[in-house]
């Protein structure tokens, strides 16, 4: 007994030490994707051109191949603002992945299975049938509110029942009511061709065309997110043990639940808002930074957010040289590539890594 506590203090130490060269690996991915990010793209232009529009946004650097269209405008218009919303957008899910992976303690959840992105769907398409609101503020304020809503009726269905102890209420209540507002969602979009036009774009998935005009709340409440998050890390440790260990340790599983879900709501709130829903992000993400770093959420957390970052950039440059000039979305290259990991994963047995 005495020699455990040293062993496990050199364990900790030593896993600190394997996950530094890897995180920094992944901040070099990271910035390896956000030039990608800048450089590629339907219109081709050189490193030299990308670099001097990004350091003088205001200045004219040169022509594309067709001269009537400007430099500055496609790199600050277009491949600026998607590159920021891509880091956005790609860290929230990637996070939120990781608590929700680890408050239900089951690899193969996703933040949208506590009816968060189902929520904040049915929120959108109810500004734009009944509001007619399209607006990237607007859109964002009703997908959290609907995000909150829907996480509020998760929580609530799952405490009616075997209680907070386990999380496999939590699981059931989330895709029992995502199913119904996927249903309502579904309802509305097709008794109305204006709402089901703007539906169909925004429920793809995209990067594309996106500016960083209202951009400011998405970032605020993404970055509550990830101070919940991070607070949660330490309870997400302990609720690893099990639900009776931890109450026997002392943790508070009902404070436990409700930061990770506060965690969970606004950072999928904040990337559903600024892309649409956007699928296997959050899924993916903490099994690779899990690999990289272990099970220690100190380094599982930031490390998921790289890597969602990553696989999200990355995804979206790829849809824009596939395509050609008429990109794919993120969201389609992801459902493709993602449905390959989820098989993965699921061949893997990685429910024993939780």
């Amino acid at each position: 007994m005495t020699s455990s506590a040293p062993l496990l203090t050199s364990s900790g130490l030593g896993g600190a030490r394997r996950a530094a060269p890897r995180g920094v690996l992944l901040l070099a991915a990271l910035v390896v994707v956000v030039a990608a990010s800048l450089a590629l793209g339907s219109a081709v232009l050189s490193p030299a051109t990308v670099v001097g529009a990004v350091l003088s946004p205001a200045t004219v650097v040169g022509a594309l191949l067709d001269p009537a269209r400007d430099v500055g405008a496609v790199v600050w218009g277009s491949r600026v603002p998607r590159t920021v919303l891509g880091l956005l957008v790609g860290a929230s899910l990637g996070l939120a992945g990781a608590v929700m992976q680890g408050q239900t303690r089951n690899p193969l959840a996703d933040p949208g299975l506590f009816g968060v992105s189902a929520g904040a769907s049915l929120a959108v398409v109810v500004g734009v049938y009944v509001l007619g609101t399209s607006s990237v503020v607007a859109t964002l304020w009703l997908a959290l509110v609907g995000a909150v809503v829907a996480s509020v009726v998760v929580f609530s269905v799952a405490a009616l029942g075997r209680g907070l102890a386990s999380p496999v209420p939590l699981a059931v209540a989330g895709s029992a009511v995502s199913a119904l507002l996927v249903a309502l969602t579904s309802f509305l979009v097709l008794s109305d061709e204006t709402t089901l036009a703007a539906y169909r774009i925004w429920v793809v998935g995209s990067l594309s065309g996106r500016s960083l005009d209202g951009a400011g709340p998405a970032v605020a409440v993404a970055l509550a997110g990830a101070a919940l998050a991070a607070v949660n890390a330490r309870s997400l440790d302990t609720l690893a043990l099990g639900a009776e260990l931890a109450r026997g340790l002392g943790e508070s599983l009902l404070g436990a639940r409700l930061v990770g879900l506060g965690a969970i709501t606004l950072l999928t709130a904040a990337a559903v808002a600024v892309s649409g829903p956007i699928g296997f992000v959050g899924l993916t993400a903490p099994h690779l930074a899990r690999a990289l770093v272990g099970g220690g959420h100190a380094r599982l957390l930031p490390a998921s957010a790289l890597v969602g970052a990553v696989v999200l950039l990355a995804c979206d440059v790829g849809g824009r040289l596939v395509g050609g000039t008429s990109e794919l979305s993120v969201g389609v290259v992801l459902t493709v590539l993602g449905g390959a990991a989820f098989v993965a994963i699921v061949r893997r047995g990685t429910a024993a890594a939780l």
